[in-house]
């Protein structure tokens, strides 16, 4: 069944047809929540957040938008938020070993050749918008077009946060991403 078929039973009040999309998507959400918060915990809380906020406006979601990206738009801006609430506290990443070894979503293989523990301590130290545009580029492998519908971010903008997140994240690996692969 496609996504725009399970959006109208879900209107239609099947609870299963959403449960549908739930499965369909939520590897792909938290994956991206944790490589943008850098923690399980807050990785979850805020998929959770973003599904339930999904399912809540479903009437207000418009068929020719595809809903992966209306989901990730949800699920973008609570990161955003949950970046900004965290950073009032205190700025935290994981940088416990053993923790990223045992992370249940490895990065996928975008970065080839690039050990996980070293890519994630990177990302987490490029700004958030950089690290929001070289996930959704290279980890998610959306076009620009598809970024920019998301974040509300220009395309111009978007390529500039990639082209200087993948800057920093070569200053901060010591070689590109490409030239890892």
């Amino acid at each position: 069944m496609t996504d725009a078929e399970l959006v109208v039973r879900t209107r239609a009040g099947d609870p299963d047809a959403f449960g549908t999309l739930v499965s369909r998507y939520y590897d792909a959400c938290w994956r991206f929540a944790y490589h943008m918060l850098g923690e399980r915990a807050d990785a979850e809380d805020v998929v959770q957040e973003a599904l339930l906020r999904a399912y809540l406006a479903i009437g207000r979601y418009d068929e020719r938008d595809q809903f992966r990206g209306w989901l990730f738009r949800i699920l973008t801006n609570l990161c955003r938020n949950a970046l900004t609430s965290r950073s009032r506290r205190t700025r935290r990443f994981v940088q416990d070993e053993l923790a990223l070894q045992s992370a249940p979503a490895p990065l996928p293989s975008w970065a080839p050749g690039v050990e996980d523990a070293a890519l994630l301590r990177a990302l987490a130290q490029l700004d958030p918008l950089q690290r929001e545009a070289v996930l959704l580029k290279y980890a998610e492998g959306l076009e620009y077009g598809e970024m920019a519908a998301m974040t509300g971010a220009g395309e111009s903008a978007l390529k500039m946060r990639v082209k200087r997140g993948c800057e920093r994240l070569r200053a901060l690996l010591g070689r590109t991403l490409e030239d890892a692969s």
